[in-house]
């Protein structure tokens, strides 16, 4: 699954992770909550240090989601990270920003035999993904990029650019 192969989510394991992740998103989301930190490191699997994700926030697995210093996640960020998702330094997710990195085969014998496939997902240090911006499988957004609101990214996008639209598309340079 992670090295990007079909795999089959209905494995007893993927289940498994997935149903803890649910409990964990249940509490983190709950409006009570006390101990987001602590969840969100039993979520993810190590403590990210200045990490803010505002609420609601969902998953499927946490475990694959690598977040650098500073990282904060506006209102209802969705991060489906069957694939690994890395988040470098200093990164601003807008509301409803979408990182995917779940795919389904084009083929529809293989879909209907449950087949699903993963790519990567990569952002660099400095980047803000503006309200509602939907990351496709694969991509990867250079350092101190900017994607305007309502982008749907399913290519990269180079270093200091800034890029929107469906599809996003370059616009200009970012001024460093």
């Amino acid at each position: 699954m992670l090295n990007g192969e079909y795999y089959d989510p209905g494995d007893p394991t993927l289940k498994h992770l997935r149903e803890n992740a649910e409990k964990l998103m249940d509490e983190y989301n709950r409006p009570e909550a006390k101990n987001e930190a602590q969840i969100l490191e039993m979520l993810m699997g190590y403590r990210a240090e200045g990490i803010s994700i505002r609420k609601p926030f969902y998953c499927d697995y946490g475990i694959n989601i690598k977040v650098g210093r500073n990282f904060y996640a506006n209102y209802n960020c969705v991060l489906l990270d069957v694939g690994p998702i890395n988040i470098g330094d200093d990164v601003f997710l807008g509301p409803g920003v979408s990182l995917i990195t779940v795919n389904h085969p084009l083929d529809p014998k293989e879909r209907r035999a449950g087949k699903e496939y993963a790519r990567t997902i990569n952002i660099g240090d400095n980047v803000w993904l503006g309200a509602d911006v939907t990351v496709n499988p694969g991509v990867t957004i250079g350092e101190n990029a900017v994607i305007g609101s309502g982008s749907v990214v399913v290519k990269d996008i180079p270093a200091n650019m800034v890029a929107a639209g469906n599809p996003c598309r370059p616009i200009k340079s970012v001024e460093t």
